[in-house]
């Protein structure tokens, strides 16, 4: 089963990923923590990878797939994968389909964790007020949120028409969205 945990920033979706990793052996693909494993790898890919964080780029998608595809070939007795921020274009989602083609594979399910942005924004407001995290920033959140709705809520309508999309209620306590996903996985 592979899954695409697809929602905004602070929806939810790390959370919901370790709970599946936990419970189902899934291995979660996630694109900050894959690029920062390769930057300390010291492999050739690793050291490409470091060149472009230190000259302050973006990595490329073709590296990102890259390394997708050898975290894939890693665990191939997997049961499952779940793509934690990533895709996060058409191009990405396109790219990773014909990855996973090659593989004899494809998205299974894309679990949207369904928010109300406004909500979220005040969560985020509190939290900032009472732990002072610096990434929990009301400004910087609000940025990263309108990125997320330019950018990646397109990707809703790709995986719709793929027929792969489902909603669950990610204002819902943390067991409640568990209880949601495990039913739109076939539990």
């Amino acid at each position: 089963m592979n899954l695409v945990l697809f929602g905004p920033p602070a929806a939810g979706k790390g959370t919901q990923a370790k709970r599946l990793t936990a419970e189902r052996g899934y291995i979660q693909l996630s694109t900050g923590d894959m690029l920062r494993a390769a930057r300390a790898s010291g492999s050739e890919l690793g050291q490409r990878v470091a060149a472009i964080m230190d000259a302050g780029s973006l990595v490329s998608d073709a590296i990102v797939i890259e390394l997708i595809e050898d975290a894939l070939a890693g665990n191939k007795n997997a049961p499952g994968f779940i793509f934690d921020g990533f895709p996060r274009t058409i191009a990405q989602a396109e790219a990773l389909d014909a990855l996973l083609a090659r593989h004899g594979q494809a998205i299974d399910v894309v679990v949207r964790l369904q928010v109300d942005p406004e909500k979220l924004i005040a969560r985020i407001a509190k939290r900032f007020a009472e732990e002072g995290r610096a990434d929990d920033n009301p400004e910087s959140f609000r940025v990263r949120l309108n990125a997320y709705l330019t950018q990646t809520a397109p990707l809703v309508a790709y995986y719709e028409a793929q027929g792969k999309s489902r909603g669950v209620d990610g204002m819902s306590d943390i067991e409640s969205v568990a209880a949601a996903i495990a039913g739109v996985l076939g539990a």
